[in-house]
């Protein structure tokens, strides 16, 4: 079935020039013909991501034209006359694809909103909810290499599409030819009729004014003389970021010039994330030349940000869990300092985030809530207080992967809001005499030392995902009774919504959606969390360590990764 495919795209006129040649040069190759059209490229809750290329199994106008009919069949069934709003990062690709989904949309009495220039992931949550769209779309890969594009869904609240509603898209597209069945129009056309309109540069400066009501200590940065280096990594967030820290007053920043503009090809460095030291690198460099008081460093979609902190002649790269602490403490603390704290506050994290910020927010009488990873869950809990009338009582949500959020004016992670609070919190530590460095040693001082790292294990094509699977499959068939030297006390599996206590040999209810996800405990305090990724061909590893010193928890880390590896058979 897989050549017939491929021999139909090779007789069939496609629009894209690049793709034609690439189906000529594997004419004689049979195993990349399977990968690019033995299987579709699968539209999830994270709608659909893949490399670009040709086949059914890649990112192209044709594979992104037929997800976009089953959302908007979908759409139609829900609503008469349903909207949708569409950005794009700076992906190769992203204007086509970006274009592709409207032109769609258009031909099947949609209306769309899209914006005229790239645009950041919050700033696409916003206007869905601030045009009272049906839904969203948002061209992006995040994070991956230059390879890869992808198509983000969203649903009418802002937040990333709901599994059932991703579901019912899916079933809608598989259902459909994805050539004979799609009906499109050309963008200019769809311009000139009226049913697809540029956004509002209103709406832009909305989500500025939202973004700037999140501040908790206004004013600090004026004059606080902050020095900084920043990286958008050839991504969306160069002008938003600056936009906003020049608004809360920061003007000393200075750009990494190779990475300030737009380039899908990411050239100064393989992967555009920024918990990667190598993507900052260049803006390190800068900062010693510079005396930078920080650098921040926004992914492509602008919706992660990493940052790095003077401490002595160097520089330190801090965790993403480390800044949700930080930010978390920062909050709570200038909150009940300012008398503005709500009743019954909460946060939100992931359920592979940090447990030290349980422990943080406690210590301000703020609720912890956990939820599944993926940052749509965050925004659904944001949206479940909403609908009871009690929006105010979200202060923070974050996950360990460097995705932040404070204020429910969005419902995903916004590196433009965290980019903003980071600088405050910079500038105000500065301010008494201290600085983000010393502060979060002394939250280390006051819970305990704790170490989070996460190992990735790459699994690339079809073979990859089914070697994936199996390994899942494996740790679930054999009982583990030790990791790194630690024996294995408590084993919460999140596929069967049951945890497993060990030592008492009782088991518990976990009242959460069910997911591909291993969480165990060890008897050393520490824990070991394994799962599939759920937007990359990958097997992420999560070890968290907690001792009385940096030296001891690295100590433990390491046996873990040790025992993680042998396990997995790495």
């Amino acid at each position: 079935m897989y050549k017939e495919a491929y021999e139909r795209w090779l007789a069939f006129p496609l629009e894209d020039a690049d793709l034609l040649p690439e189906l000529e040069n594997i004419r004689e190759n049979d195993e990349e013909i399977r990968d690019r059209f033995a299987v579709n490229l699968e539209f999830g809750t994270a709608g659909l991501r893949g490399v670009i290329g040709a086949g059914t199994n890649r990112m192209n106008i044709y594979t992104v034209r037929q997800a976009t009919q089953g959302l908007a069949a979908y759409l139609k069934e829900q609503k008469a006359e349903p909207s949708v709003a569409i950005s794009y990062d700076s992906r190769n690709k992203n204007v086509a694809f970006a274009e592709a989904a409207a032109g769609v949309l258009a031909a099947n009495g949609v209306k769309v909103y899209i914006y005229d220039t790239l645009m950041p992931t919050p700033a696409l949550s916003f206007a869905v909810r601030a045009l009272h769209c049906d839904a969203g779309i948002m061209v992006t890969a995040s994070h991956n290499p230059a390879k890869y594009n992808g198509y983000k869904a969203y649903g009418p609240d802002g937040c990333q599409m709901t599994t059932e509603s991703a579901d019912a898209v899916y079933a809608k597209i598989q259902n459909s030819d994805i050539f004979d069945d799609v009906k499109h129009i050309p963008f200019a056309e769809g311009l000139a009729a009226g049913s697809i309109s540029y956004i509002e540069p209103s709406v832009i400066a909305d989500y500025y004014d939202n973004v700037k009501k999140q501040s908790v200590r206004p004013g600090v940065c004026e004059g606080a003389g902050l020095k900084l280096v920043y990286t958008p990594l050839n991504g969306t967030g160069n002008l938003p970021v600056r936009h906003i820290l020049k608004e809360i007053g920061i003007d000393d920043i200075t750009v990494v010039p190779e990475q300030e503009m737009p380039d899908g090809n990411f050239p100064t460095c393989p992967y555009p994330n920024p918990e990667i030291r190598e993507a900052l690198q260049l803006g390190l460099d800068l900062c010693k030349q510079t005396g930078a008081d920080l650098l921040l460093a926004t992914d492509p979609d602008a919706d992660r940000v990493g940052i790095a902190v003077k401490d002595g002649d160097d520089y330190k790269l801090l965790t993403g869990n480390e800044v949700g602490v930080l930010l978390l403490d920062y909050i709570c603390q200038a909150r009940t300092e300012a008398g503005t704290m709500p009743k019954d506050p909460v946060y939100v994290r992931s359920i592979v985030t940090t447990s030290l910020a349980d422990e943080v927010a406690k210590s301000y009488g703020v609720t912890p809530i956990k939820v599944l990873t993926g940052f749509k869950y965050i925004g659904e809990t944001v949206l479940h207080l909403e609908q009871k009338g009690e929006e105010e009582r979200f202060l923070f949500g974050f996950e360990e992967s460097y995705g932040y959020l404070a204020g429910g004016y969005v419902r995903d992670k916004d590196a433009v809001v965290a980019s903003m609070l980071i600088c405050e919190m910079a500038a105000y530590y500065a301010s008494i005499g201290s600085s983000i460095i010393e502060q979060l040693q002394r939250i280390y001082g006051t819970y305990g030392t704790y170490l989070h790292k996460v190992d990735s294990f790459e699994f690339e094509g079809l073979a990859g995902m089914e070697l994936m699977k199996a390994l899942m499959a494996s740790l679930r068939r054999e009982k583990i009774e030790e990791i790194g030297g630690c024996a294995v006390v408590m084993l919460e599996d999140y596929a069967t919504q049951m945890t497993t206590d060990f030592t008492t040999g009782t088991q518990t209810a976990i009242d959460l959606p069910a997911a591909n996800v291993l969480i165990y405990h060890l008897d050393c305090g520490a824990s070991v969390i394994i799962r599939p990724s759920g937007t990359e061909p990958k097997i992420k590893v999560y070890y968290a360590a907690k001792a009385d010193t940096p030296a001891a928890a690295e100590t433990l880390q390491k046996k873990l990764a040790e025992g993680a590896r042998d396990l997995l058979g790495l």
